[in-house]
Parts: structure tokens; sequence; C-alpha cells
């Protein structure tokens, strides 16, 4: 069960618009295939009324109404009566897991608490609603006051309650506690089914989870790139790829959906996915160690079940200080060059020098190093930047001016801009659009590194993300001590990228106008 929508949003500075949980929602449901999403909080506000309709208009159309479900609670049955006017099927009832929690938070006793949860229960059948019943603090519960654990499912395992969810809401547990927590609980209630919460705070979150299925957990919770109250959730990727890979258990998640969902969240949230971040963090396929390359090409000896194809990646060999020849020659291969063994040791010189200078050397950035290092053209230089002129001024707006060289043909252009990178880009999208009638691919992400020391003079690393007509992405990175001079090569690189691509050349388009 996905909790993104519910659980995640209580991630502090994220809050999804109703369109971005229903986008959020069909992918979770018809793409990656999750069984069920727990999508918002009962009674919050009338936008997230209007995004559980939404949602569980859609759920109805997919045939699946029962796969949404939402937090409600013990209250008299207003939760119940707002889930139902929004077409919900399913309440996850809120309950409290401990006796500290019954008597400190709501004041009550066991009895008077279950005396409230089985009005709520009959209500919500009344109303046509399946119930879920969290038991919140369940860990603290299990730890301080199992007695009281065990009262309130005795008095509740035959009230109709379809699982039993059992959340560690602080993130206190070990994976050895959670595993002789569950197997107390399948144990004791055979029949029953429970399903698993977990939270971060000791970054045991996955391990608890899979603690919990080894002892008898039958739903597991989790969160698209682990978002969540404080540290956060198990990750939906992760669950997935231990539950496959150490357990063999099967799960319906269509893998290769994994990484096009994370990113779809991380744009909706604004919570950056960590590099490293497992199966769907950019570096996690990466091999960085020359001789990790060099086991790889002599029998995939520093590979693993985390196959990157399983996840629609692949799997790349950085380039910088560490990467060593057998890194360089993966690179070139996949790039179609063929170097000599002497070219491929200057080559290799190069990039290490580069790496010396804190400088991310990506395998776009390949073919220009080798033209650079062995003083041919590959690839052949067609499009030069023969001069700029940018300027920024208070009150007026930035302005550029532009020549440009195309197979040996010069252009002209200028343009005003938000700012001055932007007005560069103006003018090269009027001489391509306009002059020549081309098109001019989008810019779709725009990333600046600065190395840290706090010097004016360090240099910066522009990484620019550029979608072609066809759909086909262009990533293209540049090094300078001026954001803006960073961002203009890594757009010269990109139109010598692309310029092959076109079916007549610059001056076959000239002289046509002409």
């Amino acid at each position: 069960m996905d909790s993104t929508l519910r659980d995640g949003e209580q991630t502090n500075g994220v809050s999804f618009l109703p369109h971005e949980k229903l986008s959020i929602a069909r992918m979770l449901l018809r793409d990656v295939k999750v069984d069920r999403i727990e999508i918002a909080s009962a009674r919050v506000s009338e936008g997230e009324k209007d995004a559980v309709k939404m949602i569980c208009r859609y759920a109805n159309q997919l045939g699946k109404p029962e796969a949404v479900e939402v937090l409600g609670f013990v209250d008299g049955c207003t939760s119940i009566d707002w889930i139902f006017e929004c077409g919900g099927r399913m309440i996850n009832l809120l309950s409290k897991g401990s006796y500290r929690h019954c008597v400190h938070q709501l004041g009550k006793t066991p009895d008077e608490h279950i005396a409230d949860i089985k009005k709520s229960i009959l209500y919500a059948h009344e109303k046509g609603l399946g119930v879920n019943l969290y038991l919140e603090d369940w860990s603290n519960g299990m730890k301080d006051s199992p007695d009281y654990v065990y009262k309130m499912i005795d008095a509740l395992r035959d009230k109709g309650i379809r699982r039993f969810m059992l959340p560690d809401t602080l993130g206190v547990l070990t994976p050895e506690q959670t595993g002789t927590f569950f197997k107390d609980m399948t144990t004791r209630f055979p029949e029953l089914h429970f399903d698993f919460h977990s939270h971060n705070d000791y970054d045991l979150a996955v391990g608890n989870s899979l603690a919990a299925v080894m002892n008898g957990a039958k739903g597991i919770h989790c969160t698209v790139n682990g978002l969540g109250e404080r540290c956060g959730n198990a990750p939906l990727a992760s669950v997935q790829a231990v539950l496959h890979d150490q357990c063999d258990f099967d799960t319906n998640v269509q893998e290769d959906m994994l990484n096009e969902i994370s990113h779809l969240v991380e744009g909706y949230s604004g919570i950056a996915i960590a590099v490293n971040q497992p199966i769907v963090g950019d570096n996690v396929f990466t091999q960085v160690a020359g001789v990790h390359a060099d086991g790889d090409n002599k029998h995939n000896l520093y590979c693993n079940a985390l196959a990157p194809e399983r996840f629609g990646r692949k799997r790349e060999y950085a380039l910088g200080k560490n990467s060593g020849k057998a890194n360089i020659e993966r690179n070139l291969q996949e790039l179609g060059l063929e170097l000599t063994p002497e070219q491929t040791k200057r080559v290799t010189q190069r990039i290490t020098e580069l790496g010396d200078r804190k400088a991310i050397v990506t395998q776009d950035d390949l073919p220009f190093i080798v033209a650079d290092v062995l003083k041919h053209s590959a690839p052949e230089e067609r499009i030069r930047l023969k001069g700029y002129m940018v300027s920024l001024s208070y009150g007026l707006k930035p302005h550029a001016c532009i020549k440009i060289e195309i197979d040996g043909m010069r252009f002209e252009a200028d343009a005003t801009g938000d700012g001055q990178y932007d007005a560069f880009v103006k003018a090269l999208r009027h001489i391509y659009k306009e002059v020549l009638g081309r098109p001019f691919p989008m810019l779709e992400n725009y990333s600046v590194t600065i190395p840290p020391g706090g010097r004016t003079d360090a240099l910066v690393q522009t990484q620019i993300t550029w979608r072609m007509k066809d759909g086909k992405i262009l990533r293209t990175r540049a090094l300078d001590a001026d954001q803006t001079e960073a961002a203009i090569k890594a757009t010269i690189k990109m139109l010598n990228q692309i310029e092959d691509g076109f079916p007549l050349s610059v001056k076959e388009i000239m002289k046509e106008k002409v």
C-alpha cells in the first residue's frame, strides 16, 4: 500500500495540488500497479476534498474503488460522512495502539475507546464502507503495554475489520524487535490480516519492513522516495527490491516504472532525490572506480541482482580521476569511438586532470575531450560561437547579442530576456526558427553546482537537460568560472550534437532561401 498522498504529504514543505494528486494516483494504480493507495486524511480542507473526489472517480472507472483508502478518525462518525460524500469506499480508521496514547492523548479508558471504535465501525458498515484499523503507536504499545494491544484486538477481531494496520509510529523498532512482535501477532491471531507501517527515524524502515514480512505481515506500507513525517517512511522502490531479491516474494509492482514515479513525485513535491538513493538515485548504477569497470568487462564481477534494466535504467561508468582506462573504454564503446591504446592513454590523462580540478566529466563530454586531445574532429565542431555580449542593467531587461558560425556561415541576432542566459537562448532560437526554419529543443532542466570553499572565482558546473521534438533527452554540461559562460558552452555542445540530425545543411537552406 502506497501512502505518498497521505503520509508522504506530511513531509515538511510538501503540499500536492488536486491535479497533482490525481496524476500520482493514476500512475501508482495504472502503471506501477501497487495494490492500494492511501490518498488523504479526512476533513483536512476543501482542496483535499476535491482531490479525493477526483481520485475516487478515477478508481471507479478503473474498476478498483476499494484500492483507494482515506484516513479517518474516531470522531463521532464525521470522518465517515466526509469520506462517503467524496465517493470513498475504504476508511483507514485511526485508533490508539498504546495505553499511553489512549489515556494521555484521548483521556479515555481502554474500554471507552473500544466502545467508540465499535460505534464508528458499525456506522461505516451501514454506509457501505470497508474498514481497516490503524493501531497508532503499536510499536511502543508492544514494548510498554502488550496486554493493552491484545485487549484491543480481542475486542475488535470479529467486527468485520479487513486489515489491522500496525505502525511503528515513531520509528523506534529494530528488525529483530519487529520480527518478534509480528511473530507474536500472527501466532496469537492467525486468522487476521496484519499490515506494517514503518517510519525511518533510525534508518531502519526498509529492514523493519523486511522483518515484518518474514514474520507474517500480509501488507507493507511505503511512500515514493520515502517521503513522510520527520525522516519519512519506507521507500517504495527499496522495499520492492528487497522483498523480490532477498525473500523471493512476488508482488504486482512493475519495477520498470519505479524510476518514473519517483521523478514525477520529485517534481511535484520539490524534494530532490538523493543521488545515492537506492534504485532511483542518479549515481546508484554508476561505477566510478576503474577496477570495477575492469571486473565488469571480464565477467560482470561487480554486478548484483539490482540490474538497472529492471528499473528502466542502464549502467554507467563515471569519468573522473578515479575512472581509469577500463571506465573510459566502456564509454568509448557505447559512443562507437575506437582509439588506439596510446590515444586512450592520452584521453585518460586529460580526464584525470579534469578530475583533479573537481570537474565532472560526462559521456556527452567525451567526444569533445577526444577531439581536443587528439586534434581531430570527433565530433566535428560544425557550430562555433564567434562572439557574444550579454548585459545586465538596473531597471532594464537583460540583453544579448550573438554571432555564431554554422558550417562556415555566420549569423547574428539579438534579444532581451528574463536573464542573461534567457536572452542568449532567445537570440539563438531566433536564428534557428526564424532564419533557418529549424526546431530548437525545449530546455527541460537547468542545474548549477558550485564546489565548496566560498571563493568568488570558484568553478561553476552547469548541466542543462534538453528535450527534442521527438521526445529524446539530451544532457550537456560545461565548466567555467562564470555561470552564464558555462551555460553558453553547454548550449553550444548541444547544438553540435543535434546538427547531424537535420536533413538539410545550413548552406542548402540558405541556398533555397536565395
